[in-house]
């Protein structure tokens, strides 16, 4: 039984948080509904994005509303706050929140008090200072960022299709993607697979007209799956005429042109940034302790070392692999660690608050799978090694057994059955980005926003 009233502040709605708070809400019932704890959580979106699927998204294959889980739905007990936490005082329990409603109000933030914090913000993209890539780099981390991508690919094939002047059909063609790991890999693979298929519908481009170039800084992509199969991977994609630029870096992508670091040039419209991630900078806010590399130094029950009643897990977190043979190792920040993670994590609070021992989280890492387009891909599991259509399959079934909810399973599997049905939807519906242009324009104001005018051309 919980010896006091308990405040437990979750900060982050994304794997760690809303598994975290599933987790509680189940294992602390009674005490919620007697009012002896209380939950919140604070998130910039008051949804959790499965990002596995941003990939498939961005190609049509499932609908973005299905990528989502709605944390309201699946939280009932929790208090879900849209906002985002700028600063920790974890010696007075309180975190400082942004809110919608504080920015409306001219104030800078709401203090928010807590006895038990969960600090799970995740990570954000990792940047480099490349000269125009403020300007003209398109992420890929969000929803949002996934189905603007999608939008922007098919407006350029419009633009290709449309114009008589060679250079801009040429750029418009030439399709740049930083970054060899999972989301740099699997995005390309399915636009790719994407664009083949929507060129059939334009009368003036081919197939081979058009340029994919996937730049990697190290010397091999998915390194998770192992050499063999990132080995596989370059042939495949080399097959489909994907360039695989190994050991080389983009310098430069100002005025829309891409200067990679072995002096090769590709103007291009489209610059796709996927080269890694870096722990959300709300850490950096707290008086917390951290690693070198910026994540909250943790111990095996997910506590962070040294700060009482302060827990810590996934992207975050940098929390010791007590089944790794070498000591001083790491869980790795993936999905995979993130979702094991919080359902110890959430146990553990609730052991906390009732005066029990705490579990040590413990999991050997399973593998990995990887989609390269529809009916392709490349999986490690246990030790074995699947390409092709078995690859392609046991990515599905596995992200499908994860993603969160019976409803987004179901909703999931039914797009996809209606996939294999029917024929692909290539559609842009980029005015979805600026829905009142047309408005404005009929009410005298600026003309509506065109691609050519945008940096990223993705309206």
């Amino acid at each position: 039984m919980v010896k006091e009233r308990a405040r437990i502040l979750v900060v982050g709605g994304g794997y760690v948080g809303m598994y975290t708070a599933l987790r509680l809400q189940r294992k602390l019932k009674a005490e919620l509904r007697r009012g002896e704890v209380e939950i919140t959580v604070v998130t910039p979106d008051p949804y959790m994005t499965y990002q596995p699927f941003l990939p498939e998204a961005a190609a049509g294959s499932i609908s973005p509303r299905h990528v989502v889980v709605p944390l309201r739905r699946v939280l009932p007990r929790c208090h879900v706050v849209v906002g985002e936490v700028i600063s920790v005082d974890h010696e007075v329990r309180t975190a400082a929140v942004s809110t919608p409603a504080t920015a409306e109000e001219g104030m800078a933030a709401d203090l928010l008090g807590y006895d038990e914090i969960v600090l799970a913000p995740g990570s954000v993209s990792r940047t480099l200072p490349v000269p125009g890539l403020a300007e003209y780099g398109i992420g890929f981390k969000t929803v949002e960022e996934a189905i603007g991508l999608r939008n922007h690919v098919l407006e350029q094939l419009d633009i290709a299709s449309s114009t008589r002047d060679p250079a801009i059909r040429d750029a418009a063609l030439t399709f740049v993607f930083v970054g060899g790991g999972y989301a740099g890999v699997e995005a390309l693979a399915e636009l790719e697979d994407m664009a083949r298929y929507a060129v059939r519908y334009y009368h003036n481009i081919r197939p081979e007209d058009m340029r994919w170039i996937l730049v990697e800084a190290s010397d091999r992509i998915l390194p998770e799956v192992g050499a063999e199969l990132g080995r596989y991977t370059v042939t495949q994609l080399r097959r489909r005429n994907v360039q695989v630029l190994l050991e080389t870096r983009l310098d430069s992508c100002a005025d829309r042109v891409a200067v990679l670091s072995d002096g090769q040039r590709f103007p291009t419209r489209t610059v796709v940034w996927t080269a890694g991630v870096k722990p959300h900078p709300v850490l950096a806010a707290t008086d917390l302790p951290l690693t070198p590399r910026g994540r909250l130094r943790c111990t095996a029950e997910l506590t962070v070392d040294g700060a009482a009643h302060a827990w810590g897990a996934g992207d975050a977190a940098a929390v010791p692999d007590v089944t790794a043979a070498d000591p001083g190792t790491d869980t790795a920040p993936n999905a995979q660690h993130a979702v094991r993670q919080a359902r110890t994590l959430g146990d553990n609070i609730a052991h906390a608050l009732r005066g029990e021992p705490l579990e040590t989280y413990a999991h050997r890492y399973v593998g990995s799978v990887a989609s390269l387009g529809f009916h392709k891909g490349v999986a490690q599991v246990y030790g074995r090694k699947l390409k092709g259509y078995p690859a392609w399959f046991m990515h599905r079934v596995y992200h499908l057994s994860r993603v969160p909810t019976f409803n987004r399973k179901a909703r999931v599997l039914a797009e996809w059955t209606l996939a294999g049905l029917f024929k692909r939807e290539i559609v842009s519906l980029g005015s979805l980005e600026h829905p009142r242009a047309e408005f404005e324009l009929a009410a005298g104001g600026k003309p509506p926003h065109s691609p050519s005018d945008d940096p990223k051309g993705s309206s």
